[in-house]
């Protein structure tokens, strides 16, 4: 007889199917940090990516005479090291008896159900997966990448940089008289100082901040007061919306939703956290290539999904595993600041 896993032996079930049209199928769930588009993709052949760092120090170019060759671009201090992509795996096992009065179904049927199947666990999966990556974001626009445990250090671009982390500011949102729009200030001409060069006309600053920070802001008299003298009252109104967004002192601030337990995703509750968007090679994405065939030396995608059958050849279940090799990267950690409301 035979089995109900062989369905899994179908067409529509090889590993290459999978990977390019059942798990693309998967809708993405947009999250904050993803959808801003911070992070530029390098898709590398390599599990290592070299980075090349240079000052980007601005120099005045002296006059020349007709027909004199022109002054050389001087790349002293480029920087080039090579950091190694991090793997995150996941898997599932789709178990025989699972699976009991599938195959009574006329056989497209049955392999539509298997499909369903094989697409719920590999969305099940791919949810785990994009938390991961919006954790590893938020993780490089503070310029230190952890661990899933919160704790253990994937990356530190300041140390990996030999920066040292700007100095938390006391925005101060608990006194009355505090001059906020003078603390904007302050982040936004220290982090274009720091960016040197990556800074564009385009360049702006975000700032995602906790439940009490983002209250005590909007709630703060002066900026009330900003927002009532320029007739804009009902744009802080809507921004008192939970997890809102309004714009103030040239950032703009989000009241950053992270995971539920409040500790696996999240900012602090009176903290703010400070980036650039749209500055020039700021944050990169190095996504390297899967460790099996036929995948080594190939360009790197985002994930890879595959099915693997019961080794032991009696069929007892399939295995449903997805891949991803990132690397998410800051090369102007100088430009990250921080703080606190009070």
């Amino acid at each position: 007889m035979t089995s109900v896993l062989n369905i899994f032996d179908q067409d529509a079930f090889g590993v290459v199917e999978l990977n390019e049209e059942v798990v693309q199928k998967i809708d993405y769930k947009p999250q904050l940090l993803g959808s801003l588009n911070l992070f530029r993709p390098i898709y590398s052949r390599s599990r290592f990516i070299a980075i090349a760092k240079k000052e980007g120090k601005l120099a005045l170019i002296p006059t020349s005479q007709t027909g004199e060759p022109p002054e050389e671009l001087n790349l002293k201090g480029s920087d080039v090291r090579p950091f190694k992509t991090k793997r995150l795996a996941e898997g599932s096992t789709i178990y025989a008896e699972e699976l009991q009065g599938v195959l009574g179904m006329p056989m497209d049927m049955a392999v539509r159900d298997m499909q369903a199947e094989v697409v719920d666990r590999m969305a099940d999966i791919q949810d785990d997966m994009e938390l991961t990556w919006e954790h590893q974001r938020l993780g490089a626009i503070q310029g230190i990448v952890y661990d899933s445990d919160g704790t253990t250090v994937l990356e530190n671009w300041y140390t990996n940089w030999d920066i040292t982390q700007p100095t938390e500011i006391n925005f101060a949102l608990g006194t009355p008289g505090t001059n906020v729009r003078g603390k904007c200030k302050e982040v936004e001409r220290g982090m274009k100082t720091a960016a040197k060069g990556v800074w564009t006309p385009s360049t702006e600053i975000h700032a995602i901040v906790g439940d009490t920070f983002y209250d005590d802001l909007i709630s703060h008299p002066n900026v009330e007061k900003f927002y009532l003298q320029w007739a804009a009252a009902a744009d802080l109104q809507t921004a008192g919306a939970a997890y809102g967004a309004f714009s103030f002192g040239n950032i703009t601030w989000h009241n950053y939703r992270g995971t539920d337990d409040g500790t696996s995703i999240s900012v602090g509750t009176d903290k703010a956290k400070f980036f650039p968007v749209n500055a020039r090679g700021a944050f990169q994405v190095g996504w390297a290539p899967a460790e099996f065939e036929p995948y080594v030396n190939q360009r790197g995608k985002e994930k890879y999904g595959m099915i693997l059958p019961d080794p032991s050849g009696r069929n007892a279940f399939r295995r449903v595993e997805m891949y991803s090799y990132p690397l998410f990267i800051c090369t102007r950690p100088e430009m990250l600041y921080s703080a606190r409301g009070r």
